[in-house]
């Protein structure tokens, strides 16, 4: 079997880290170019590819790292790779290029999820395979020359199902009866049915309505709505989710409402922000102390100042909600540099903690 010292050690993943967080640079200025914004021209130039950078280049390279080392295996560590040189080579002029890697970085991801599955037979080692095939299915229709907003919600599955199975993995320490197992199966069937129904009228709404069941669920099954009780860090953890979760219900309500993904339409940034930043980005931002320790063998202390960058995270959104719904295209421009303002601020917030734990490490009992 493979150990740690024949996989990526953790320095060695450091590099596979700095490819995904330049996607997210790029990423974060295309979305901002995209409402007008004055950004750099090498980021305006690649304003079109601002999905991609965003759940392909950058989730998928931090989705695929976090399974290479839960699998343990050198050739897993492919798929961050391939997924993070795809987005550089998009933000270099070879988008086709790109859109290939991508399809490349998540074959390997569902290579790896069944690695995974195959050793440890479980509802959420399913939902976590179904997520990165999800992956795979929109980075090879948008490859082959589908729209992005042909194939957003087969990336947004890919993003929502992996964090679903990963908080499935986490109910172990509360596990949720059979009853609860079977409702979470069966909301699985409802989204896989309005994603290969999405050429439908119906399709959007019901894969949509499965997002808004899925929240409920996770409302109600998840540890989260009991360590919110809690303090410091596990409280926090919390707070992250059950706030995401409500996210997730307003994404989902908005596509059943506008009767599916209308691109260009308000709805449409309303729905796909919701679900992309305000679910999966708490989603981020909560699990961040937990997963980059864990990856980089790094310590991340706690400190309460996590909640500046979450809570600016929810008020920018709402701002630029609230522009879509008035048409105000300031707020909603004052709303997306609150949001890419919130994301540099994790950042650097993660960033110190992680200092502050290397020098509490260093310093002599």
């Amino acid at each position: 079997m493979t150990t740690e010292s024949t996989a990526a050690r953790p320095l060695r993943r450091v590099p596979l880290l700095v490819l995904g967080f330049a996607c997210l640079v790029f990423g974060v200025g295309a979305g901002l170019a995209r409402l007008g914004v004055a950004v750099p021209a090498a980021m305006a130039s690649v304003a079109a590819l601002h999905g991609p950078l965003m759940i392909g280049a950058f989730l998928g390279t931090v989705i695929a790292l976090e399974r290479a080392v839960a699998t343990g295996r050198r050739w897993a560590y492919a798929g961050p790779l391939l997924a993070g040189a795809g987005g550089i080579a998009a933000i270099a002029g070879g988008a086709d290029a790109g859109a290939w890697l991508l399809v490349a970085g998540s074959t390997v991801l569902v290579v790896a999820s069944g690695a995974i599955f195959v050793r440890q037979r479980a509802l959420f080692t399913f939902t976590l395979v179904a997520g990165a095939l999800c992956w795979l299915v929109g980075s090879a229709l948008w490859a082959t020359g589908a729209a992005v907003h042909e194939v957003v919600g087969w990336w947004l599955a890919f993003l929502i199902l992996t964090i679903a199975g990963e908080r499935l993995e986490l109910s172990r320490f509360m596990p949720p009866s059979a009853n609860a197992r079977r409702m979470f199966g069966a909301v699985l069937l409802v989204i896989g049915a309005g994603l290969f129904g999405s050429a439908a009228p119906w399709g959007a709404q019901v894969f949509a309505g499965g997002l808004v069941a899925l929240a409920l669920w996770l409302a109600r099954y998840d540890i989260a709505r009991r360590t919110v009780r809690t303090a410091g860090l596990t409280r926090y953890i919390a707070v992250c989710l059950l706030s995401g979760y409500v996210w997730l219900a307003i994404g989902g309500g908005v596509v059943v409402a506008a009767g599916g993904f209308a691109p260009g339409s308000r709805t449409y940034d309303v729905a796909v922000h919701a679900l992309g930043l305000g679910f999966v980005f708490s989603m981020v931002f909560g699990h961040a102390p937990v997963i980059f320790p864990a990856v980089l063998r790094v310590t991340m202390p706690y400190h309460a100042a996590f909640y500046v960058p979450l809570a600016l995270l929810h008020l920018s959104l709402a701002v630029r909600i609230a522009g879509d719904a008035t048409y105000r295209l300031d707020w909603v421009r004052v709303g997306a540099w609150g949001n890419a303002l919130a994301i540099a601020v994790f950042i650097a917030t993660a960033a110190s903690a992680v200092w502050r734990g290397t020098r509490s490490r260093g310093r002599p009992a």
